[in-house]
């Protein structure tokens, strides 16, 4: 029986060897060890950035962010509507109203034509998010804050070394937000950082995700803090993977390439692109049904199980989430017509880093059979 998952983690004796290291010394907090502060520079080098700052997760760095912006009730925040529901989440943990903007209908990213329609006199920030590895067209997303005088905020969960027109995504706002979770390109196992170049919300993220001990006495707080903290362990981890990054973009482009070339002539699947202005990272090969095969993705991810190929369902957009809007007394749902057909009828095929050449036929031929053969009912 075939066994081949979404995602399998691109780690080896080198992570193990590091985070032992960081045992052995006992330095196995998120206060004291050298692999934090090594994994916060070679990652802010990486991207480009002037700081970069641990958390432990994607979704308390996305907090942290808001937190440090000081965003809150009585502001409105523009957020790309398809994307995980932590990106949302973020905005209300804070007390702020997020805006749902639909998304593009090829590269699933925020359409930054329709940011203008949805400002508010309250609108503070925007959040865009680079989905399933594809960054966000910038250039008109920096001029429309910059107009409005609006943060930026990035979501790059999903995209680590992505570039738009060579840059690296997590260089462009004014905070960005990573995430090491098991399935991403770079893994702690949990985990999460910040990017950014300003030293004075530098300094206020790095207070807030510790508590906000006092400067003179530690435990007269400066503020309302959290213990956001990622351990020296997993920053061992981090640094190891840091140090194999290019190979791991390289073989996700690789896998991408490849199941593109051998997919590309199957009517009704729409396949991931690359943009002129884009370099792709591809975290998940996402596709999504079209023609002859539209509403038929439940019979055909159902199809490929049997067959012993996981797959994964796209993320259902903020503005279908009913039963959170009523709860927080938001606006009825705002329309996002090209998000809700993305989310309906797409999914994503195995796209792990440790996927065999095998696998990947494997997969390109379950799919054009199932896809096939489905067309036809």
């Amino acid at each position: 029986m075939l066994n081949i998952p979404v995602s399998r983690p691109f780690i080896g004796e080198e992570e193990a060897d590091a985070a032992r290291d960081a045992v052995i010394k006992g330095d196995i907090s998120g206060i004291f060890g050298s692999y934090i502060q090594e994994f916060e520079k070679g990652y802010a080098s990486f991207c480009g950035t002037k700081h970069a700052i641990t958390v432990n997760s994607g979704t308390t760095a996305l907090h942290l962010a808001i937190a440090t912006l000081e965003i809150g009730p009585g502001d409105d925040v523009l957020v790309s509507s398809l994307t995980n529901m932590a990106t949302f989440f973020a905005v209300l943990y804070q007390g702020a109203r997020p805006i749902p903007i639909d998304i593009k209908p090829d590269t699933y990213n925020i359409d930054p034509a329709l940011l203008e329609e949805k400002l508010t006199p309250k609108t503070k920030a925007i959040i865009i998010v680079h989905l399933y590895g594809h960054p966000v067209d910038m250039g008109p997303v920096m001029e429309f804050s910059h107009k409005y005088r609006l943060r930026v905020i990035e979501d790059v969960a999903e995209a680590h070394g992505a570039e738009w027109n060579g840059q690296r995504v997590g260089s462009f706002g004014d905070i960005s937000c990573h995430s090491f979770y098991a399935n991403k390109i770079l893994t702690t196992g949990e985990g999460g950082m910040l990017t950014l170049n300003d030293d004075r919300l530098a300094n206020r993220a790095k207070t807030l995700k510790t508590l906000a001990f006092g400067k003179e006495n530690k435990f007269i707080h400066q503020d309302i803090g959290y213990n956001y903290r990622l351990t020296n362990i997993q920053c061992a981890i981090g640094v190891i993977q840091l140090k194999k990054i290019n190979e791991i973009l390289r073989l996700k482009r690789s896998m991408a390439a490849f199941y593109t070339q051998e997919l590309n002539d199957i009517e009704g699947l729409q396949l991931p692109v690359e943009k002129s202005y884009a370099k792709n990272v591809y975290w998940m090969y996402h596709v999504v049904l079209t023609g002859s095969l539209e509403g038929k993705r439940t019979a055909i991810m159902s199809k490929l199980k049997e067959r012993g190929i996981e797959t994964r369902e796209s993320f259902v957009p903020f503005n279908q989430q009913i039963d959170i809007i009523k709860k927080y007394h938001l606006d009825q749902p705002h329309d996002c017509p090209i998000a809700n057909r993305i989310s309906r009828e797409g999914f994503y095929l195995p796209s792990g880093t440790v996927i065999s050449q095998l696998e990947l036929e494997t997969v390109v031929h379950e799919v054009r059979s199932i896809c096939r053969k489905i067309s036809c009912i």
